[in-house]
């Protein structure tokens, strides 16, 4: 397969990265802006759904959001550098740096050190997910408005002023709440959790770059220790969400489904499990075999095939 003409990898890479930049102000817009106007959903009188008592503030919890973020944020960077190190390294020992990729840079004139190249995209690949999944959790945030467990506690309805006789009354209307506005505007976002889809996609991501990268002997144990002990963190971040009546177990399982879904759809359809692109000289290989026209060879005839047709026509 010829290369790509330069200005065709140029407009490309620019077209990356308007979506990249795009993908980063939208996820601001949704984080920390009030463009988008969450739904306003409303309750029962006195629905034990939501009567349980407040946690306290996101830095009070057992995984805050400042230890979250890091994680997602700096175990996955770590992790893909070294691996990309030691795989080129292992590919330097073998000898098998001449079959590597090209830079898109350079095209055919000369050959350029893939670690750079494998370890940008497979991060940038990364990186995008990680807004995308938060865009994702935001957008059904705002359209849901489901309310968090605590949330009456926050609320703190006049019952009386309500006439809240009956517990299947229901009330609606931002006025019904006389709390803090911001807290009470925080407790209507928790569908789908966002702690459970950042630490899942997180983990999953990581899961099958280990799974489809590292092929050294002797890992045939370790990969699936470390494959499942991320997945078992990601698994305890939701849970203790739902412990400390942040979020329902409908939130924590819609974040699950958010995260993993992205982190496979990237992986599988984007970067193609972490492979590659062929080798230059394996397309050229591939191109001269398609093309090489069929060459008939004559057969040979056997002399045991030819007494057999002798003796045939002597008794004929």
């Amino acid at each position: 397969m010829p290369p790509l003409p330069a200005a065709l990898t140029s407009s490309m890479l620019y077209f990356q990265m308007v979506i990249m930049a795009g993908t980063v102000m939208l996820a601001y817009y949704f984080e920390y802006t009030d463009t988008f106007t969450v739904n306003v959903q409303g309750f029962f009188c006195h629905d034990s759904a939501y009567r349980k008592p407040y946690p306290g503030p996101e830095d009070s919890s057992a995984v805050p959001p400042v230890l979250l973020y890091s994680l997602a944020a700096g175990v996955p960077v770590l992790v893909i550098i070294v691996g990309e190190t030691a795989v080129f390294c292992l590919q330097l020992a073998t000898r098998d740096f001449e079959n590597q990729e090209k830079t898109i840079l350079t095209g055919d004139c000369c050959y350029i050190n893939p670690l750079v190249r494998r370890t940008v995209r497979f991060l940038g690949i990364y990186t995008f997910g990680l807004f995308a999944t938060d865009i994702f959790v935001n957008a059904g945030q705002v359209v849901t408005g489901n309310l968090a467990p605590h949330f009456l506690a926050l609320c703190k309805p006049n019952y009386t002023a309500l006439g809240c006789q009956q517990y299947t009354q229901f009330i609606s209307g931002e006025e019904a709440c006389t709390g803090n506005p911001d807290l009470i505007m925080r407790a209507r976002k928790t569908f789908p959790s966002k702690e459970a889809a950042l630490s899942v996609y997180a983990a999953m991501y990581l899961t099958m770059y280990i799974t489809n990268t590292i092929k050294a002997k002797g890992t045939r144990l370790a990969k699936p220790v470390l494959c499942l002990g991320l997945m078992c963190l990601a698994f305890l971040t939701g849970l203790n969400r739902v412990a400390e009546y942040r979020n329902h177990w409908s939130d924590v399982i819609a974040g699950f489904l958010v995260g993993i879904s992205i982190a496979v759809f990237l992986v599988v359809c984007v970067v193609n499990n972490f492979k590659g692109r062929q080798p230059e000289n394996e397309h050229i290989r591939t191109d001269n075999l398609t093309q090489m026209p069929m060459i008939s060879i004559p057969r040979a005839e056997s002399p045991l095939e030819k007494n057999h047709i002798t003796a045939f026509a002597e008794v004929t």
